[in-house]
């Protein structure tokens, strides 16, 4: 159920009304609040505080911070514009979720709702001296917050969307998907035998990628009617209706199923037209590799980039590799069988589209040879197989694509297989 939850909270994080809605509720909360202070007794012990410096104050506040609200909006979205433009749009989503901007921006709607309804509640005499004084320390809190976030914002708003930063959340997202599948690498059930072909095929209701699989309801499912599902599709997949989701197997010779069964168990597989990083560690690979592609085309023309985002590819297969050798599965879920993700799919997510599209710049080439001459020498075999396998192939591209001679050599001279 923890899965089901950190899914969702993932999808909220990526809506940018979310956060400000909550600040205005707890704003007109808080302006509210100030009236408990007025209690009998309380306002002798309180200095008193006049309601007209409290008014000025919430009208600076109220004046301010409507401005500076519509000026991070403008900000933000020039650096998801930025974001989408210089990097991917499949970034998008991880720019958005920025909790920097996102608190900031939270902040200043929320300061702009507390003061305008304080302001109204003040001047119709909604407070008495120990309400007023209260409000009056509000005030003061709450700007020193607005400072303090207004300082923040500024810092991150100088490298929201830039091109560096935008790599670095997709390989943070990346990095959390890697440790997320280390830790289940079969999603919590079992491994996938790779020769079985019984059972009876369920389809996704959609034309569209699998995001994830509620393995607790699958569970639930399989246990109710005595089954073992065989997973086809991973996160990620491409399901459409001639490629069969998961395989359904009776464990016993009870009646036909129902067709009700089949479509709760294709329920449990949740399809969409975007594919997410949360269960899909391959996709954060496929980013990676497009902002690397369209550094590289003619128009952008920055092999720094693309080389940089090589070493980014060399840091989370290590992680992998090194993942992969200390992972001990723990099986949650006796009755789901689910296949390993393939390390060669994963380098083809992360490689090809470098490879082909600096086959003709020899300072990326040579760079992709020492990565792949770097991760051919960890000693877990499945990366260290796909890593020679690239090799030669990128090497067979830049053979063909470039013209001087002495840089085939180079290229040659930095390719060991």
């Amino acid at each position: 159920m923890n899965e089901n939850w950190l899914f969702y909270l993932n999808r909220i994080r990526e809506k940018l009304w979310v956060k400000p809605l909550v600040m205005c509720l707890l704003s007109i909360a808080a302006a509210f609040l100030a009236t408990l202070a007025d209690r009998p007794g309380v306002g002798e012990w309180l200095p008193t505080v006049s309601k007209e410096s409290v008014e000025t104050l919430l009208e600076l506040v109220a004046s301010t911070m409507l401005v500076i609200a519509m000026f991070s909006v403008g900000s933000m979205v020039s650096a998801y514009a930025s974001a989408s433009s210089s990097a991917t749009p499949r970034s998008f989503p991880l720019v958005v979720a920025d909790d920097t901007s996102q608190n900031a921006l939270s902040t200043f709607i929320g300061v702009f709702i507390f003061s305008v309804v304080a302001l109204i509640a003040l001047k119709n005499d909604f407070y008495e001296k120990a309400g007023v004084f209260a409000l009056f320390v509000f005030t003061v809190f709450v700007f020193a917050i607005v400072i303090l976030a207004f300082i923040r914002w500024v810092d991150s708003i100088a490298r929201l969307g830039r091109l560096g930063n935008t790599i670095d959340k997709v390989e943070a997202a990346t990095s959390n998907a890697f440790e997320q599948r280390l830790g289940m690498p079969y999603l919590g059930g079992q491994k996938a035998d790779e020769k079985v072909s019984k059972g009876v095929p369920v389809v996704g209701s959609l034309i569209a990628y699998l995001q994830r699989i509620d393995m607790v309801k699958l569970q639930s499912l399989a246990e109710k009617f005595d089954l073992k599902i065989h997973v086809q599709s991973l996160p990620g997949t491409f399901c459409t209706p001639n490629r069969a989701i998961a395989l359904v197997e009776q464990t016993s010779r009870a009646e036909e199923l129902a067709e009700e069964c089949f479509q709760s168990i294709a329920e449990c597989f949740v399809l969409s037209d975007t594919r997410t990083f949360d269960q899909d560690p391959r996709f954060g690979l496929v980013v990676l590799c497009e902002i690397a592609s369209r550094a590289l085309s003619p128009a952008v023309n920055d092999p720094g980039t693309a080389i940089g985002v090589i070493s980014t590819l060399v840091r989370l297969f290590h992680q992998w590799a090194r993942g992969t050798q200390d992972m001990k599965p723990e099986v949650q879920y006796d009755r789901i069988f689910v296949p390993c993700l393939a390390e060669q799919d994963m380098f083809d997510d992360a490689f090809t589209g470098i490879a082909r599209d600096g086959a003709g710049a020899v300072e990326v080439a040579i760079r992709l040879q020492k990565a792949f001459d770097s991760l051919s020498a960890l000693k877990y075999q499945p990366v260290s197989e796909a890593a020679i396998n690239h090799s030669r192939l990128a090497l067979a591209r830049n053979e063909l694509t470039m013209t001087l001679q002495q840089d085939i050599e180079a290229v040659r001279s930095a390719a060991r297989f």
